[in-house]
């Protein structure tokens, strides 16, 4: 059920979002919009669908592409003066020879194109994020996950290990990054479990032209066969038996301490417990001064996804209301909620808000009708607090157009109370770069907003206009009434159905 009290002049459309499991992250705060479309993203997001089933990509798998670009991302790290790490930094990079292969510029162009990147969660994210889903894509663990990286506007050092260095190299490189000797033996392991050589790439390493890929094992699943086939001399792994000695890093690595870290990574858990150890390690490792997110490893029990208000009308009293689901939707979890066996339900709630009294929180009860207590949720006894209802996108007002032109634009309407002497500017966030190569930045306008003729002011409220991109995922609203700045930020377009007009003048 919904409950609302207070002083709320408008209505509030929410999503809440319940599952069938017990969450260690049922106390999650609201609002904190990094960590709420981090969790989106690793559980309801789309980027999943290119690594199910470890499918393949120029002779290798996109989850073994995934995976080597956010290790060479991350390689530019340096424990000694906390800069580099996994910020992104590799779309500067591409020019150098340890990151060359077509693998690069098509990983970054996948995570461009499904356009999940936002204010706050930004490509190195993203990166990382690819990274989690490559390994479980390819049937590996489970790797928690977090965000909050920001992204570098320039490359860093040349510091990826190449295959020619000898041990000595590997060791510093490895121990700059923050890993042990013996951590370095596992996670090149790690890493090697998916993927291989490419000849056109390395031909120093794949000598053979006729070669045009050598795989670091014989399966393509992310498990420990790459140990396995070392240790009982079966390998093809060119970096440990390849024809040019001076390439076969692996076999350096590998057998730096006696081979005592491979026999231990003979054990399928154990391989397992130490892979997602160091991957997440190598996915968290940023430079100084950058502070992520908790590390999601199950969803939350409840997520409000949402408060953007709506204007139809007003039926709620200044006593408070209780309102029931008019829509329950089942949740389709991700890759990752699906290996973990997770099934949810969200339930959407429409209140209609008294104008002239107004709310200043809210509060869900889920009542399961088994003859138990109402589960009561309240943002940790706070309420959902409605911080300002004066400036707001009105999502009833708002819709998509199809220009005469036939360019496809979202008209956006934001409702301020005041009169017409108010200003409204927005700035809008757009993931989809126009760049053809990377780097992939994001398009970040600020536009000021004209009277919407269309729609005269109401209930004390006078409504703006402009026109922006479809791609838009995300904008903030800023409004001077009088004299006084009144703001909505991280506004998630993503969590509205605007209608669709067609040739709109």
């Amino acid at each position: 059920m919904f409950r609302s009290l207070g002083s709320l002049k408008i209505p509030i459309l929410v999503t809440l979002a319940s599952a069938s499991y017990v969450s260690s992250f049922s106390t999650f705060q609201w609002p904190n919009y990094p960590l709420a479309y981090a969790e989106k993203q690793l559980y309801e997001g789309v980027l999943d669908i290119l690594v199910q089933n470890c499918p393949p990509r120029d002779n290798t798998t996109i989850p073994a592409q995934w995976l080597r670009i956010a290790y060479h991302d991350m390689s530019t790290h340096n424990v000694d003066d906390g800069t580099g790490g996994l910020d992104s930094s590799i779309q500067y990079e591409l020019d150098r020879p340890q990151n060359i292969g077509q693998g690069m510029f098509d990983s970054l162009n996948d995570f461009r194109a499904f356009g999940i990147i936002a204010p706050f969660f930004g490509m190195a994210d993203t990166i990382a994020l690819g990274a989690v889903l490559a390994v479980a894509g390819c049937g590996g663990p489970l790797i928690p996950f977090s965000a909050g990286r920001i992204d570098a506007t320039e490359a860093g050092p040349a510091t990826v290990p190449e295959p020619q260095q000898d041990l000595a190299s590997h060791t510093e490189a490895f121990r700059r990054q923050g890993f042990t000797p013996t951590e370095m033996i596992s996670l090149v392991a790690c890493g090697h479990t998916l993927g291989g050589v490419r000849q056109v790439d390395f031909p120093l390493v794949v000598t053979d032209p006729e070669d045009v890929l050598q795989t670091f094992d014989t399966t393509i699943n992310f498990d420990n066969a790459v140990v396995s086939e070392y240790l009982q001399n079966t390998t093809q792994n060119i970096l440990v038996v390849g024809p040019n000695v001076t390439t076969r890093s692996d076999f350096r690595i590998f057998s730096s301490d006696g081979n005592v870290t491979m026999q231990s990574l003979l054990s399928s858990d154990t391989f397992n417990r130490t892979c997602v150890t160091l991957i997440e390690r190598m996915l968290n490792t940023v430079p100084s001064g950058v502070t992520l997110t908790q590390s999601l490893s199950e969803p939350f029990d409840y997520v409000v996804m949402g408060d953007n208000p709506s204007r139809t009308g007003s039926t709620c009293p200044s006593t408070g209301c209780t309102v029931s689901s008019n829509n329950i939707q089942q949740v389709f979890f991700s890759i990752i909620g699906n290996i973990q066996g997770l099934s949810g339900d969200r339930y959407q709630f429409n209140a209609t808000i008294n104008p002239t009294t107004s709310i200043s929180k809210f509060w869900f009860e889920v009542n399961e009708n088994d003859g138990s207590d109402p589960i009561v949720v309240d943002n940790g006894g706070s309420g959902f607090v409605v911080e300002q209802d004066s400036v707001f996108v009105d999502n009833g007002r708002s819709e998509h157009l199809l220009t005469p032109t036939f360019e496809e634009v979202t008209q956006i309407v934001v409702a301020v109370r005041g009169d017409t002497s108010s200003t409204v500017s927005i700035t809008t966030f757009d993931p989809v770069s126009d760049a053809t190569t990377p780097p992939f930045v994001p398009v970040i306008l600020t536009t000021n907003l004209q009277i919407d003729e269309n729609n005269p002011s109401e209930g004390g409220f006078t409504f703006f206009t402009t026109n922006i991109s479809n791609t838009a995922n995300f904008l903030n609203i800023t409004a001077n009434v009088g004299g006084t700045t009144l703001s909505q930020e991280n506004v998630d377009l993503s969590l509205t159905s605007f209608p669709f007009i067609s040739n709109s003048s």
